[in-house]
């Protein structure tokens, strides 16, 4: 079976395919349609890409300056990982042909390094430290699209999204807290069509795992955790173990998590299922299920978990309990469980999403405002924008694009025009 993660299958023309593929490349930007031999991760890159207005050639924003690029990096968990990424990719990242490069979960690149003058070709595509190389600001590439799939992948010449990108070919990996399983970043290597051979994906994909081993060593007692933000499914880690959970086995465990001394099984199917009338055999067979996944994590009597359980909903609970709205933004990942209608979830994620508002509303600070609108589900957020709009200088060229957006909702909205506070 062919992996589709690798760029090139074995034996395949790597011109004649760079070729093949920039004609697919630029028949998708003309009429949105794509077909084989475009691997299908990247059609639904490229898919994501379009959708999120990415640019198909200019340069990457740069999100982070100087001083605020060294105060992230520096308390950022993957620091800590930086000597097994040198180790490993160090050699390759000083050859004169490739760079080596690590970015944060929002596809900000943290660290770039490598020969200086590959990475004087780079800097012209903006591939430098505090550049954002997400999928939504990039287009389709490797430590953008390894993040938006969570999974290890080649991107190849033509592949790339942007024009500007496509003389480049990169293979990237995610990586994950081996306590909670959260997505940290991703690391990545970038060069010439040599990297689609299969060893530059099987090389990053081991530095990801030496990496998140070298955390897990200098990590506190693993425990238990739970990542629910921004996820269809809950991710569970028990001691260094990720599952993958289904959708209602991901509400029960946000709800027991969110009630540590237990429901009732009549206070269970409330939260779950509302106030319709549903038979406890339903109930008591979801349970049963979860119980032959997670074992004696499940008590009964009432229902509970039986060991403390981290959870991501609480780091950024505890983060705005101390008004670091930065660090809380930071461990934000997106509305709990985003799809579920079970009642007792929606009200958790309202809740988080209102109090998170809240802050951010009442803050003067252009940073994190902006931070907000640049996310899914900040985009379309007219009070976010217009409070942007408010917290910087009247002059400012700065305020001008974000004066635009929030003029363009109103109108979207069906709202009267308003005029700016300054």
């Amino acid at each position: 079976m062919v992996n589709p993660w690798l760029a090139l299958e074995s034996g395949a023309d790597p011109v004649a395919h760079t070729r093949t593929v920039r004609r697919a490349h630029e028949a998708f930007l003309a009429g949105g349609t794509v077909a084989p031999p475009v691997r299908s991760v990247v059609a639904d890159s490229w898919r994501r890409s379009s959708r999120a207005r990415a640019a198909s050639d200019g340069a990457a924003p740069i999100e982070l300056d100087e001083p605020a690029l060294r105060a992230y990096r520096d308390r950022h968990p993957l620091a800590r990982a930086m000597p097994v990424f040198r180790e490993l990719l160090g050699t390759i990242a000083h050859d004169g042909a490739h760079l080596m490069a690590v970015c944060d979960p929002q596809g900000r690149l943290l660290w770039v390094e490598g020969h200086p003058g590959v990475r004087r070709q780079a800097e012209r595509m903006n591939f430098v430290v505090g550049a954002r190389w997400d999928e939504r600001h990039a287009g389709t590439n490797a430590p953008g699209t390894a993040l938006a799939a969570d999974h290890a992948v080649q991107i190849f010449a033509a592949e790339h999204y942007n024009r500007r990108v496509q003389p480049w070919t990169c293979a990237a990996a995610p990586l994950h807290d081996p306590r909670t399983g959260r997505l940290l970043g991703a690391v990545d290597i970038t060069g010439g069509d040599h990297l689609a051979s299969p060893h530059s994906l099987a090389l990053v994909q081991a530095t990801a795992r030496a990496a998140e081993a070298h955390l897990a060593s200098v990590a506190p007692e693993l425990g238990v955790c739970l990542a629910a933000l921004g996820r269809a499914e809950a991710l569970l880690t028990v001691d260094g173990t990720r599952l993958r959970l289904g959708r209602r086995h991901s509400e029960i465990m946000v709800l027991l998590a969110r009630h540590p001394a237990g429901l009732t099984g009549d206070q269970l199917a409330v939260l779950l299922y509302g106030e319709r009338e549903m038979r406890p055999v339903t109930l008591r067979a979801e349970l049963s299920r979860l119980r032959h996944l997670v074992g004696p994590l499940l008590g009964s009597r009432p229902y509970r978990l039986s060991r403390p359980v981290e959870t991501d909903l609480a780091a950024v609970e505890a983060e705005l309990a101390v008004g670091d709205v930065t660090a809380a933004l930071d461990a934000y990942s997106g509305p709990l469980l985003p799809l579920s209608e079970a009642p007792g979830v929606r009200r958790l994620r309202g809740a988080l999403e209102d109090r998170l508002r809240r802050v951010l509303l009442g803050t003067r600070d252009p940073g994190p405002l902006r931070q907000w609108t640049r996310t899914p589900w900040g985009e379309h957020d007219l009070e976010i924008w217009e409070a942007l709009v408010d917290a910087l200088p009247d002059r400012s060229p700065a305020r001008t694009a974000p004066l635009a957006t929030a003029g363009r909702l109103r109108a979207a909205y069906g709202l009267a025009d308003r005029s700016p506070v300054r």
